[in-house]
């Protein structure tokens, strides 16, 4: 199973809790890349170099690490995977890996969420800095404004949750990601979500669509 959706829809927290109650791995791009640097894998040795020099972990790095990932034998029962692919290539290429692994995709989760939505739940966020606690200053608020609940430290903002770094996000998402919909419509694989709600209402639907585990 492939999540997608645009940034603040909400992929990671419903493919997480999917990957939970179904007991399949959750496989985000991210955090693969982070665990292949970490242990110094062939192909985690190839991505430092990229990470380093502050490039673009090219596709043909990414789909290695996705190979190393499903080399495991968690992955026999299925998995679900979150944060790739974001292009078309992207897609093309992780076709032939998984047709070289007899893994084939069964469905591809579209999380559909209106913009001004998606601006409200990433502009929103705020975070300690000393923690890591996460709040939202409309849906997760601290008790006192502008403090962790915790510790008392200032909150802050990631650099690129603000609107206009948000909206770039937004633009990249329709001008590349977008495009791997309907090449995935093409195979009767989009199951489509409603992913304005809360993260309950978001899981229901999702598994409104999806058989059984």
């Amino acid at each position: 199973m492939i999540v997608v959706g645009a940034p603040g829809a909400g992929k990671g927290t419903l493919a997480k809790r999917l990957a939970g109650e179904r007991g399949l791995p959750h496989i985000a791009t991210g955090d693969i890349l982070r665990e292949a640097i970490r242990q110094g894998t062939p192909v985690g040795l190839q991505a430092r170099r990229f990470v380093e020099s502050g490039g673009l972990v090219p596709d043909e790095v990414v789909i290695g690490l996705i190979e190393e990932r499903f080399s495991r034998p968690d992955t026999v029962r299925g998995w679900i995977l979150d944060g790739f692919p974001r292009t078309v290539p992207q897609a093309e290429a992780l076709d032939r890996l998984l047709a070289r692994l007899n893994q084939p995709v069964d469905a591809v989760l579209l999380l559909e969420c209106p913009e001004e939505a998606l601006l409200e739940r990433i502009t929103g966020r705020r975070s300690c800095p000393a923690c890591g606690t996460p709040y939202h200053v409309k849906n997760q608020k601290p008790r006192r404004e502008g403090v962790c609940d915790r510790d008392g430290t200032p909150l802050v903002q990631r650099e690129d949750d603000t609107e206009a770094k948000v909206r770039l996000r937004l633009e990249k998402y329709r001008r590349e990601t977008a495009a791997v919909i309907p090449f995935y419509e093409r195979k009767g694989l989009v199951r489509r979500v409603d992913a304005a709600g809360a993260p309950d209402a978001v899981y229901r639907a999702a598994a409104a669509v999806l058989p059984p585990p």
